[in-house]
């Protein structure tokens, strides 16, 4: 996991089902003067993704995707 990655998961796990935009993640992960695009985001957060699965490709905590909006942190199910 990069450290960008790790930073991400954080800000999102320290906020379990809050709605992040993805402008919002830029700021707070790669700050205020990020020059990228917010798709960026979208790349880190597949990535992340991928490695929350287990081996079976089943997670019980995941990233969801907000239409839209952004992304949220929560417990499947819920």
């Amino acid at each position: 996991m990069t450290l960008k990655e790790f930073d991400l998961l954080r800000l999102l796990a320290q906020n379990p089902f809050r709605v992040f935009t993805r402008e919002q993640l830029l700021e707070k992960v790669w700050g205020f003067d990020y020059p990228g695009d917010t798709r960026t985001i979208d790349v880190h957060i597949c990535s992340l993704r991928r490695k929350l699965e287990n081996k079976k490709g089943n997670h019980n905590y995941f990233i969801e995707t907000i239409r839209g909006i952004g992304y949220k942190f929560g417990h499947k199910g819920k």
